[in-house]
């Protein structure tokens, strides 16, 4: 398990573009046979990566520890996302088949965990976010149908995208966490512009469904000192709540957001004109 600190506004703006990787990126989430997990002291996140091929893979006992309870999801609620083949979670005694694009939702308390492959060949790769959770709701599959789906933008603006809304409050019910995916129409780059900030969340993105000669533009910072990330296929960032929230490729991609925070209002954003952009 990684662990990233917090970081202040004003510290961020004397880093350097290795120091501004060193805290923000995640270079690797998906590994073949393994789990992956960054542990981020902003709002508590855990976020990551498992990627069963021919075995399967669990949260270890011994993750308690870490966090101080008996397992991993004690007081924990745990939201993924399937971006490869079908895949088969096992939460205490009930299985859940999940294919590409569809969603599973954890409620916090659930004890055994467990992640394989229906196809080896075609390996699952669950990217996973999870938050500190204060009741149990009930753990439940969605599919990209049942993912509230809004299309917003424009091919002249290059912004055109279809937002699934996969955990928020609309669909079911969670503590805090919320997730959702992002998928640009061909020939958009943008993933939001005019951009935003929302002081009252935090947020994880992980890009992918990017070839490997591409790569997204991550715009961060205060809107009057920006900087940016160069980010990869499967790659991801933390977004601090005091940074605006854009980026733009050099094709179209792909983008889950998982955001924890103070509240679950998807359109609770401040935005941000392009002139006042710095």
């Amino acid at each position: 398990m990684q662990t990233r600190q917090s970081i202040h506004s004003d510290h961020a703006k004397q880093l350097d573009t290795e120091g501004l990787r060193r805290e923000f990126l995640i270079e690797e989430v998906f590994s073949p046979n393994k789990l992956t997990m960054t542990y981020s002291h902003i709002d508590r996140i855990v976020f990551g990566g498992i990627m069963p091929v021919d075995s399967t893979l669990t949260f270890s006992n011994e993750l308690g520890k870490s966090f101080g309870v008996t397992y991993f999801l004690e007081r924990r609620e745990l939201g993924l996302i399937n971006i490869g083949g079908a895949g088969m979670i096992t939460v205490d005694g009930t299985n859940y088949e999940v294919g590409k694009a569809e969603a599973l939702y954890v409620g916090k308390g659930a004890r055994e965990v467990s992640f394989k492959s229906v196809d080896p060949a075609h390996p699952a790769k669950f990217y996973y976010n999870s938050a500190p959770a204060h009741t149990t709701y009930p753990t439940r599959k969605i599919t990209q149908d049942q993912a509230s789906p809004e299309t917003l933008g424009d091919a002249s603006t290059s912004n055109r995208r279809t937002i699934y809304k996969y955990l928020v409050p609309n669909v079911l019910p969670t503590c805090q966490l919320v997730m959702g995916m992002t998928q640009l129409e061909e020939g958009s780059l943008w993933n939001t512009m005019p951009c935003h900030t929302h002081e009252r969340r935090m947020e994880v993105y992980f890009y992918f469904n990017m070839k490997e000669d591409a790569a997204v533009f991550h715009m961060m910072g205060k809107p009057d000192e920006t900087r940016h990330l160069l980010v990869h296929n499967e790659q991801a960032i933390i977004s601090p709540s005091w940074s605006i929230h854009a980026g733009v490729g050099t094709q179209a991609y792909t983008f889950i957001w998982g955001m924890v925070g103070e509240n679950q209002v998807f359109s609770d954003m401040d935005h941000v004109a392009v002139r006042d952009l710095r």
